[in-house]
């Protein structure tokens, strides 16, 4: 009997963790990109290796309630900006919500760090945007934007074998 127990347990993990892997594949696929500006963080950690360490401009906001959703306007280059916290008003097609977490009083929005290859610290030292795909009050980080809002690619290595 414990052994069909945990044999349903197991399977309950593995279905929670494939839906969770599809609902992130599909606000990756169909959600609209955003862009988040960022506030300049050091890149660096002892422990982690290099990795950029991320704020946004919108966390300067004092945080009401412990969790809830930020209303940010979206400008002609879908830059978001603070418009006001979730009043449970209606929101214009330019608006979206945004998750976040408080910290004491601040707003928070995960992720909170960018983690990139060794050695690459100067290529992303030049982020100014986070960009997001944002789907139905969901936000994944799925790069780093330049003042320009191209995303920021690492340098694609040089082939070294030689024939």
């Amino acid at each position: 009997m414990k052994a069909y127990l945990n044999l349903g347990f197991a399977i309950l993990i593995i279905v929670a963790f494939i839906f969770s892997i599809s609902s992130k594949e599909k606000i990756i696929s169909d959600g609209e990109i955003i862009y988040l500006a960022l506030a300049p963080v050091d890149p660096r950690s002892i422990m982690q290796g290099d990795y950029m360490r991320l704020r946004y401009e919108i966390e300067t906001e004092r945080a009401k309630t412990k969790t809830g959703y930020l209303i940010l306007e979206l400008d002609d280059k879908n830059i978001a900006s603070f418009v006001k916290f979730n009043d449970n008003t209606t929101i214009t097609q330019k608006q979206i919500m945004f998750k976040y977490i408080a910290k004491g009083s601040r707003v928070n929005i995960a992720p909170s760090s960018f983690l990139f290859q060794q050695g690459l610290r100067e290529v992303y030292q030049r982020a100014k945007y986070g960009i997001f795909r944002v789907s139905d009050k969901q936000h994944l980080l799925v790069g780093l934007a330049d003042d320009d809002l191209k995303e920021i690619k690492p340098p694609i290595p040089e082939n070294s074998d030689q024939d």
